[in-house]
C-alpha cells in the first residue's frame, strides 16, 4: 500500500520540478504568428477589450505592410464592436481613414471567418494579415483555413499576433486572468477539434 503513495508522491514532485517546461509549452501551443509580411488588408478579428488587436493593425498599416484595415464587428450593444474599436484607434492618434468596419453578427470564431473571408472575397482581396491576440493565434489559424477550404479557397493568409493585457506565453500561470485565459482559449481548442 505504501508503494503507490511514494509513486504518486514521486509523480507530484516530478511534475513541479518540470513546470519550467510544461507550463510554457502549453502556453506557446497557443500561439501561431506568422510575423508580417506585404498584403492586401490586415483583418482584425472581434473580441479584445484592451484595443491591442487594433492598435497593432494599425502598426501594420503605419509601417507599409498593408493599406487598410478590415475591423469585424459583431453585435455590441447598440451598435457594433468594430465602430468601438475603431473609434479607440482613432482617439489613440491612428486615422480614421485607415479602417474599414465590417458590421456582422457573428457569435464564434468560426462564424466571423465565414463572415470575413465572404467579404474578402467580395472585395477581391488575394492576401491578408489575421490579426487577433497571441493566445488566440493558434486556434484561429486554424479555423480560418478550414473555413477556406470548406469555401473553396480564399486569399492568402499571414497570421499577425497582437499582445494580450494579462497572457504571455512564459507566465500566463502567474496570475488569475492569465490562468483564465488559457483555460479557456484551451477549452475552446479541445471544443472546436471535436467540431463543436
Amino acid at each position: 500500500m505504501r508503494r503507490p503513495v511514494v509513486l504518486v508522491l514521486l509523480l507530484l514532485v516530478f511534475v513541479a520540478i518540470s513546470a519550467v517546461w510544461w507550463l510554457p509549452a502549453l502556453g506557446g501551443a497557443l500561439v501561431h504568428d506568422d510575423g508580417p509580411a506585404k498584403a492586401d488588408v490586415a483583418v482584425v478579428l472581434a473580441g479584445d477589450p484592451w484595443g491591442n488587436r487594433i492598435c497593432r493593425a494599425a502598426e501594420l498599416v503605419r509601417q507599409g505592410f498593408v493599406p487598410a484595415v478590415l475591423v469585424s464587428g459583431p453585435e455590441y450593444y447598440a451598435g457594433h464592436e468594430s465602430d468601438a474599436a475603431i473609434d479607440f484607434a482613432v482617439k489613440h492618434g491612428y486615422p480614421a481613414a485607415w479602417f474599414i468596419a465590417v458590421p456582422n453578427a457573428s457569435l464564434s470564431t468560426r462564424e466571423e471567418a465565414r463572415d470575413l473571408l465572404a467579404e474578402l472575397q467580395r472585395r477581391h482581396m488575394r492576401s491578408f494579415l489575421l490579426v487577433t491576440s497571441d493566445y488566440h493565434t493558434a486556434r484561429s489559424a486554424r479555423i480560418y483555413r478550414t473555413v477556406a477550404r470548406a469555401m473553396g479557397g480564399a486569399p492568402t493568409m499571414r497570421v499577425v499576433a497582437a499582445s494580450d493585457k494579462y497572457f504571455s506565453r512564459d507566465s500566463w500561470w502567474k496570475s488569475r486572468q492569465g490562468l483564465k485565459t488559457a483555460f479557456m482559449e484551451w477549452s475552446k481548442t479541445i471544443a472546436t477539434a471535436f467540431g463543436m
